[in-house]
């Protein structure tokens, strides 16, 4: 991963973003020796998002099995039937 002055980006935008895109590879923001921020890729960014959709309702699935909030498989059908009517 690429690292990156705050400074650097100030003077350098153009050139930075244009190796990023060339590149897709994320670059670390630093002030102060510390990290800031990250510089990604605008289809990686929308792309992680989507994947973080997918694993939150991965998630949200996991967590009404262990509630006890599930539905056989033919109550399901029978409210997906009444539900697309």
């Amino acid at each position: 991963m690429k690292v990156e002055l705050v400074t650097t980006l100030k003077r350098q935008a153009t050139k930075i973003l244009a190796d990023l895109h060339a590149s897709k590879e994320p670059v670390l923001i630093t002030e102060h020796g510390q990290p800031s921020a990250y510089l990604v890729d605008v289809e990686d960014f929308e792309f992680m998002q989507r994947r973080m959709q997918i694993l939150e309702g991965v998630a949200k699935g996991e967590r009404a099995i262990l509630d006890g909030r599930t539905v056989s498989q033919s109550e399901a059908r029978e409210k997906m039937h009444k539900w697309l009517k």
